[in-house]
Formats: C-alpha cells, structure tokens, sequence
C-alpha cells in the first residue's frame, strides 16, 4: 500500500440542503468576525475563498479538465466550495497565526459546524437531489509538493542565516497549522460520509493523508510572511498601527506573544526602544502604546 501516491482522488457526495445550510453558517462566520472587529481576518478569509476558486475552476478544471461533476452545475458548486473552504481554512489560519485571544472559541464554532453539517444534511435532506463531485490529482501534486519544498527550504536557510533567535520562523507552528487545518475539515468530511464516499479505506486514508501534509501546508510559510507584512503596518481593525514595524521585528513581537493573553491582543509591541529608530512624534506614539 502507497499511502503518498501521486494519484488521489479527492470525491465528495452531498446534498443541495449541504449547500444552503452551509452558506447560512458562512454568513454568521463573517457577522460573527465583523462584529469582534476582526475585519482583516474577515478580508483574508474572503481572499481565501477568491484563490481556491481560480485554483479550482481556473487551473484544476478549465487548465487540467482534472474536475468532474454530477448532479450540479460545476461553476456554481466549485463557486460555494471554493468560498466555504477557502473563507473556513484561512480565517483558521489567520487566527492560530495571530495568536487571536478568542482563537478556542473561533476554532471551535468552525470544526463544530464542520462535524455536525453533514449529520444535519442527511437526517432532513434526504428528498433533496444530490452532488457527487471529484478531481483526480495525478497531474499537479507533484506541483504542489515543488512549492512545498521550496517554501520551507527558504524558511530554514533564512532561520539558519538569522542570529537573532526571536527573529526567526516558529517552523514547527507553522508546520502545525500547515497540516492541520488540512487535516480537520479532511477528517470532518470523511467522518461525516460527504469525503471520498464508496471507496475502500486504503483510498479514503490515501486521500486524508496527501491532502492533510500537501494542499494547505504548501502555503504555510508564504501565508505566514503575508501576514507579518501586513500586521506590521495594520491592526485587525484596519486601522495603521501608531509605531510600524520592520519585517523581522514584527516577527520578533508574534514570537513574543502568548496563547489568550488579553493584554498582548491589545496593539502593543514587545522590541525595545532601541530597535526603533523614530522621529519624535513616533517616539511619543511609541510610549503612549506601551503605556
């Protein structure tokens, strides 16, 4: 048995009451986030969503033709599954990444509802008609783990390269977070009948297994260097943070910050005055946030 074959066939049955219930929770998920004011979270998620819809319908099927479909129009199908996946997986990834004070309670209202839909889905709707989609990965998960490898290597010559141990890559976190976001929604989709349905069980653990350590873990580490850049600038509630940050001090701050720590979710920052070189009116910025 080859658990790491090139060839996975990643299938999934569900209903079209899946559908609706699931755009219902991805309406809460985003009121949910706007109304805590995680409004950069929200934007990632939404991101998250746009790109796995240009992956999925751009390369995997009009590129590939590896996109099957029956019982459903494939654009509108791949269009919710693109959003519900790609807002679920990156706000997930956000808020593990930004060490979220709420991260239990946003974490959970996500695998919750990944568990409990498909039970729901098929108690009530069972007189529904039914999708059956599926993609055969042969052609690009070599791809894939190209990217992998490249994005990782990096992260390890520049953690290598960097003296300054607060300034490095938290490599093992991000390996973490990289698979199992994966993993989650993979083992949820499995346990709950829609994953890989009608296989045996040496397809269904080839599916869990490549998927969970390839298709969110490849962008693990430039996931991570989009959110420095960008939370070194802006706060999550969009708004300029009052002393900017380089890239590697802004490394140094997240390294820095503890799991639910309320006072470390406040806009504040853990370098040194020294390692800022500031105009006055910075400076006084600088004091009032640390203050």
């Amino acid at each position: 048995m080859n658990i790491l074959a090139a060839q996975v066939i990643a299938k999934r049955v569900f209903s079209h009451l899946y559908i609706y219930l699931d755009i219902v929770f991805l309406v809460a998920l985003i009121a949910l986030l706007v109304f805590k004011k995680r409004y950069l979270t929200v934007l990632f998620g939404l991101f998250g969503g746009v790109l796995y819809m240009l992956v999925d319908y751009g390369i995997f099927h009009l590129a590939m033709h590896s996109r099957f479909i029956e019982g459903g129009n494939l654009f509108w199908v791949l269009l919710w599954m693109s959003l519900s996946y790609g807002i679920t997986n990156f706000v997930l990834i956000w808020t593990w990444l930004s060490k979220d004070k709420h991260i239990t309670e946003f974490t959970l209202f996500i695998i919750v509802w990944w568990i409990a839909a498909p039970m729901i889905a098929q108690s009530f709707g069972g007189s529904l008609p039914t999708v059956t989609i599926w993609r055969e990965t042969k052609g690009y998960h070599g791809y894939m783990a190209i990217i992998l490898l490249l994005g990782y290597a990096a992260a390890i010559v520049y953690n290598l390269l960097q003296k300054d141990k607060t300034r490095r890559l938290p490599l093992i976190r991000l390996l973490a977070i990289g698979i199992g976001v994966q993993f989650l929604w993979e083992f949820s989709l499995l346990v709950g009948g829609i994953r890989s349905d009608g296989f045996g069980w040496e397809q269904k653990l080839n599916t869990i297994t490549v998927n969970s350590l390839l298709e969110t873990n490849l962008g693990a580490v430039p996931i991570y260097c989009i959110y420095i850049a960008i939370t070194s600038r802006f706060n999550e509630n969009l708004s300029r943070r009052a002393v900017q940050l380089g890239f590697t001090q802004r490394i140094a701050e997240l390294n820095a910050k503890k799991l639910r720590s309320v006072s470390a979710q406040q806009t504040t920052t853990v370098i040194t005055e020294k390692e800022i070189e500031t105009s006055p009116s910075e400076e006084v910025a600088y004091k009032k946030i640390k203050d």
